[in-house]
């Protein structure tokens, strides 16, 4: 007997393809699911189960070689209907629902079914984690919560990918957004600076729309970061001090000196973020009265597989009144910090100020400092 359908269907696959799970390979979280599922309740079969429009079709599997059956096959299209979650039928010749199910009265003598319905955050069935045996049988209460338990975990799991993901577009349209946003001022800028009279204040607007197009880069260069899973440090940090010098005053100079060595695009963007950060406070208060200065920033790598980032500068130090949290935008530079799992300490005087962050290199590939990261000037 082929089970109903759902009372909503449409809106119930519309959930199950949400996922983005169908057809995709074995993975290894799951396939241990359904090992465990097996030992717990003794069964020799095991399947997390999705019940598509014209099949169901298994996530992960063991004991049966099938990727998928036709619904006429399946158990789990009946479990999806239960109202407490849970099928279980010891006995499937003895069960209409399952007498003259195609893998009952073939060749597979399946016998016995148990389901734990895999629900969606939503409230949707999309399937179950199921045993199956070619005997009758029955489980005890305690394998039966246990089969309840891993089910919750699959969901779980699902679910949490399916937030990445939608995080990810998210992220991808706010992104989208920022440039259009940026390029648009820059623009109107451009514009204004055309028309404006006073050459002072075509100077200054000229000035803004440059830190708008930095900005804008500085931006691009930290997102396509985040999309690659290693990142060439040196490569990656010439181009970010490359980015910001462009909005330096003209007084002002970028040192920088970068190891090559590949470290997380994770580790990379933060550091982006503490190096733009330090910057831009820097071209702010540092040089007053248009004097002279530099801004140095040097990473050397450690024989125990560490980091240290240096940023300084040789300008005043943090104006009258200024504590560091307000100077610096202590927060931003702390939870990149402990993004990147280090710790940093702050000086500050008449001679300029200085951070100096540790943390881990996070590169299982990495052999010791390279001697080819030479200074960089721009």
């Amino acid at each position: 007997m082929q089970a109903p359908l759902h009372h909503d269907q449409a809106r119930r696959l519309a959930e199950l393809n949400s996922f983005e799970v169908l057809d995709t390979d074995p993975e290894e979280p799951f396939d241990d699911v359904v090992k465990l599922a097996s030992a717990l309740c003794g069964m020799p079969i095991s399947l997390i189960s999705l019940v598509d429009e014209d099949r169901q079709w298994f996530k992960a599997k063991t004991g049966l070689e099938e990727s998928q059956t036709t619904l006429e096959e399946s158990i789990c299209a009946h479990a999806i209907l239960a109202e407490d979650g849970f099928l279980e039928v010891t006995d499937t010749t003895a069960d209409p629902r399952t007498r003259d199910n195609p893998l009952v009265v073939g060749d597979m003598n399946l016998r016995y079914y148990a389901g734990a319905v895999l629900t969606s955050d939503d409230g949707y069935p999309i399937g179950s984690l199921c045993v199956l045996d070619t005997q009758p049988n029955k489980l005890t209460p305690l394998q039966r919560d246990a089969l309840k338990v891993l089910a919750r975990q699959v969901i779980s799991q699902m679910e949490l990918r399916r937030s990445l993901r939608q995080a990810e577009l998210m992220r991808r349209e706010v992104d989208h957004r920022v440039k259009n946003s940026l390029q648009s001022v820059s623009a109107l800028t451009r514009m204004q600076a055309r028309d404006v009279k006073g050459e002072e204040a075509r100077a200054a607007l000229e000035h803004v729309r440059r830190r708008i197009e930095t900005v804008a880069s500085l931006h691009e260069q930290l997102y396509r970061a985040e999309q690659s899973e290693t990142i060439n440090l040196n490569h990656f940090g010439t181009s970010v001090c490359r980015l910001i010098g462009g909005s330096a005053p003209p007084n002002v100079r970028i040192e920088s000196s970068w190891p090559l060595v590949d470290v997380d695009a994770d580790v990379a963007a933060a550091l982006g973020v503490i190096l733009n950060e330090f910057a831009a406070n820097a071209f702010k208060h540092a040089f007053p009265d248009g004097r002279d200065g530099v801004v140095r920033c040097h990473v050397q790598t450690e024989v125990d597989g560490r980091c240290e980032l240096e940023l300084s500068d040789n300008g005043v130090g943090l104006p009258g009144g200024v504590t560091a949290q307000q100077g610096l935008g202590m927060q931003v530079i702390e939870a990149s910090a402990r993004q990147l799992g280090g710790t940093f300490s702050l000086e500050s005087g008449p001679s300029g100020t200085r951070i100096t962050l540790d943390f881990p290199l996070q590169d299982p590939d990495y052999n010791g400092p390279d001697e080819n990261g030479a200074l960089a000037r721009m």
